[in-house]
């Protein structure tokens, strides 16, 4: 299969990108989840499957990620929503039908990026689908209190992960609202970080065909959860 890699610029902030596949006119943009990056294993998969369905795949590193694992530009929301936006507009530049893949968190910059702009359709795995309440609950867990992280800024918790007052702000005050775009869901039944019940409401909400992979965890990584990944991209691909 053919890979490209390329450069999208946004402003002054650099993307390192791939296009998978030859042009067909019909493209899908894949956004990789957290700890991940343009070429992890469920975006390659997604690729080899839609490039054997008539699509092209343009993937990309989000903030910190891959190949911008040293950059100093953070993976917060309006950074990643700016990104983007800046990623569908070269799609748009090249393709006049595009699609949109998820991974987890990158479900959730996604839906607060793509929102309002046209997309064909949409494909998510393990969609990250509330980031406040995995902030709340991290909140909660480390007794750390919206005063304290207002007066701090930032607060590093003890299991790696940094609390930032402007990133909770952003997504308390930017909620996830009506997804107008025609999705299907993979979800994996021992899924530890979003609950079933979450993403069950979000797919009768919005009209969303869901289905569960019994073997699935959050992260699709050993051969059993690839394959069904592959299983179901096959079908949810038209």
């Amino acid at each position: 299969m053919l890979q490209k890699s390329i450069t999208i610029q946004n402003k002054t902030i650099s993307i390192p990108a791939i296009l998978w596949g030859e042009h067909t006119g019909n493209l899908y943009i894949a956004a990789h989840g957290n700890m991940s990056n343009k070429a992890d294993e469920p975006i390659a998969v997604f690729a080899e499957q839609a490039v054997k369905k008539g699509y092209q795949v343009l993937s990309f590193d989000l903030p910190e990620h891959g190949e911008r694992s040293k950059e100093t530009y953070p993976c917060k929301p309006d950074t990643c929503v700016s990104d983007l936006t800046a990623v569908y507009q070269y799609a748009r530049s090249i393709s006049d039908h595009i699609s949109f893949f998820g991974c987890s968190m990158g479900v959730y910059f996604g839906m607060l990026a793509y929102h309002d702009l046209p997309l064909e359709k949409s494909l998510f795995l393990s969609p990250v689908i509330s980031m406040e309440r995995i902030i709340d609950g991290l909140m909660t867990g480390f007794q750390v209190s919206e005063q304290m992280l207002k007066e701090k800024q930032e607060i590093a918790l003890p299991v790696g992960i940094t609390l930032y007052w402007d990133y909770c702000r952003y997504v308390k005050t930017h909620p996830i609202g009506a997804w107008n775009v025609s999705t299907g869901i993979l979800y994996g039944r021992n899924d530890d970080l979003v609950p079933l019940a979450e993403v069950s409401a979000f797919a009768e909400k919005n009209s969303a065909v869901l289905e569960i992979a019994e073997n699935g965890e959050h992260y699709f990584h050993t051969k059993e959860q690839l394959d069904s990944l592959r299983v179901w991209l096959k079908k949810s691909l038209s």
